[in-house]
C-alpha cells in the first residue's frame, strides 16, 4: 500500500468524525434559515469577506469603497490565492464562483483536517490526533470552515507545511509555506515556523560538525516568498513598495499596535452590554491565551511553538475588527493540543459530556453568526 494511501486511511475515522460535525452544523443553520426565510448557500457562499474574494476572483482586483466616517476599503487587502482558485475551479467547472468558493474551502478543509491529524499521531499518538481533529471542527466559530473564506485554505497549507517540517522535507516545507503566505496575511507565521525550525536544524548541525543540506535553506528562504511578494506587488501599485500594503490596511481600520486596541475593546464590552458576537469575540481570545500558556508547559516542537505564538500575537495585538479574532485563530489547531490531551485520559463519560457540549455550542452559535449576528465575521 502507498505511504500516503496508508496515511490516509489511519485518518479516516477522524476525517469522518470531523466531516460529520461539519455537516450537522450547516444542517443546523440550514433549518434555521429556512425557518426564517433566507438562503443557507447564499450564506454560506456569500456573506461578508466572500463578496469581496468573489469579485477578485471574477473581476479581478480594482474594488475600493469610501465610507463617510472616514474608512476606505480596498480589495487590495485581500491575499490572492483564494480568488485564484475560486476561478481556476470555476473555469474548469460549469459552476458559479459562489459554488467554486465553496468546493475550495470545503476541500481546503478536509486537507488541513488530514494535516492536523498527521502531527497529531506523530507527536502524541492517533487518539489524541482524532480528538484534535473533532475540536478543530467543533470550535463555536466553525461555521467558517464551512463557508467560502480563507481559513480552511491557510490551515490546509499550514498544517502539510508544518508535518514536512516535522519530517524534515524541507523543500515540501517551503513551497507549502509560500502558498500559506499567499492565502491571508497571519499567513507570514507558517513562514517564521519553517525558518526556525531550518535555523536551529542547521544550528544543531553545525554543534555536531555535520554538514547542512542545501534544501533546508532553501525551503527556508522560500517560505515567506507568497506573503513578501503580494505585500510587495501591492506597495508598487501603491507607490509605496514598503508601506503601501500597510496603508491599505489602515484604510480598514487595522493595525498593529501591541494590544491597546484590544485592551480598549475588552474594557467596552465587560462595561457595556454588548451583542453575544462581541462577548464571544473577547472570550475566545483569552481562553487560547490560556490554552496557549498550556500548550508551551508542554514543550511542543519548535516550529508549532512559533507558528501557534505569532498567531496568538498577530490576533492579540491587532486593532480593528474585534468581532474577528476568533476567525483569526482559527488556524491556530494546535492550541487545541492540551484539551485533546486532557480529554483522552478523562473518563468516556465525562469525555462524552464535554464533546457534546461544544457540539452543542458550536453548531448554536454557528447558527447565530450567519443568521442573526449583526457584526462581520
Amino acid at each position: 500500500m502507498p505511504r500516503w494511501r496508508a496515511a490516509l486511511y489511519r485518518a479516516a475515522p477522524a476525517l469522518g468524525l470531523f466531516a460529520a460535525a461539519r455537516l450537522t452544523g450547516m444542517l443546523v443553520m440550514a433549518l434555521w434559515a429556512w425557518h426564517i426565510g433566507r438562503s443557507p448557500r447564499a450564506l454560506l457562499a456569500m456573506s461578508w469577506d466572500s463578496d469581496w474574494y468573489l469579485g477578485i476572483a471574477a473581476s479581478g482586483y480594482g474594488t475600493t469603497l469610501y465610507w463617510p466616517d472616514g474608512a476606505v476599503q480596498s480589495d487590495l487587502a485581500f491575499f490572492p490565492l483564494y480568488p485564484a482558485l475560486v476561478r481556476a475551479v470555476s473555469t474548469a467547472l460549469p459552476v458559479a464562483d459562489g459554488t467554486a468558493g465553496l468546493l475550495v474551502a470545503w476541500t481546503a478543509a478536509g486537507a488541513a483536517a488530514w494535516g492536523i491529524f498527521l502531527i497529531g499521531e506523530r507527536l502524541y499518538g492517533r487518539g489524541v490526533a482524532t480528538t484534535l481533529v473533532v475540536l478543530w471542527g467543533l470550535l463555536p466559530h466553525s461555521i467558517v470552515l464551512s463557508m467560502a473564506y480563507t481559513e480552511p485554505v491557510l490551515t490546509a497549507f499550514a498544517a502539510w507545511s508544518l508535518y514536512a517540517v516535522l519530517t524534515r522535507r524541507w523543500l515540501w516545507a517551503g513551497a507549502l509555506a509560500a502558498l500559506a503566505g499567499a492565502a491571508r496575511p497571519n499567513g507570514i507565521a507558517v513562514a517564521a515556523a519553517v525558518g526556525a525550525a531550518a535555523a536551529y536544524e542547521a544550528y544543531r548541525l553545525f554543534r555536531t560538525e555535520r554538514r547542512t543540506d542545501w534544501r533546508l535553506w532553501a525551503g527556508a528562504a522560500v517560505a515567506p516568498a507568497g506573503w513578501v511578494g503580494y505585500l510587495l506587488w501591492v506597495g508598487v501599485r501603491k507607490g509605496d513598495p514598503l508601506g503601501g500594503y500597510f496603508a491599505v490596511q489602515a484604510g480598514w481600520t487595522s493595525r498593529f499596535d501591541f494590544g491597546v486596541g484590544t485592551f480598549g475593546f475588552v474594557r467596552m464590552v465587560v462595561t457595556r452590554p454588548m451583542d453575544l458576537g462581541f462577548t464571544m469575540a473577547v472570550l475566545v481570545p483569552a481562553v487560547s491565551i490560556v490554552l496557549f500558556a498550556l500548550f508551551v508547559l508542554d514543550r511542543p516542537p519548535l516550529p508549532l511553538l512559533v507558528y501557534t505564538a505569532v498567531l496568538v500575537v498577530i490576533a492579540v495585538g491587532g486593532s480593528g475588527f474585534f468581532e474577528s479574532k476568533p476567525r483569526f485563530l482559527l488556524p491556530a489547531f494546535p492550541l487545541l493540543v492540551p484539551l485533546a490531551c486532557a480529554l483522552r485520559k478523562a473518563r468516556p463519560r465525562a469525555a462524552a459530556v464535554v464533546v457534546a457540549a461544544l457540539a452543542g455550542l458550536s453548531f448554536g452559535y454557528g447558527t447565530y453568526l450567519l443568521t442573526l449576528a449583526p457584526m462581520a465575521l
